[in-house]
């Protein structure tokens, strides 16, 4: 284990609190919603403008960029449409 001047590195810790499963689980989280603020903001649209054209409430977009909130798939589905994007079935990368 490596340790910073206040401690062990964040990596560290994690191996020990989380199975792999679940690192993974949660760096696929991250990276979902990352494309998705990506995504809005490219188009320039508010998380308000989303609401109009996806239907989720503004709350809820809100609490889902922000990571507060694990979304169902269909207000996924909801968001990306108008984003113009979709989801992609595809192999995880091999660690």
């Amino acid at each position: 284990m490596s340790y910073s001047m206040i401690g062990p590195r964040w990596e560290d810790v994690e191996k020990t609190l989380f199975t792999p499963e679940e690192i993974a689980e949660s760096d696929l989280r991250v990276a979902l919603i990352g494309e998705l603020i990506r995504a809005r903001q490219e188009k320039g649209l508010s998380q308000k403008k989303l609401e109009e054209l996806s239907g989720v409430k503004q709350p809820i977009i809100a609490r889902m960029e922000k990571g507060s909130t694990t979304p169902n798939l269909g207000t996924v589905l909801k968001v990306l449409a108008p984003l113009g994007k979709t989801l992609y079935i595809g192999d995880l990368p091999q660690v």
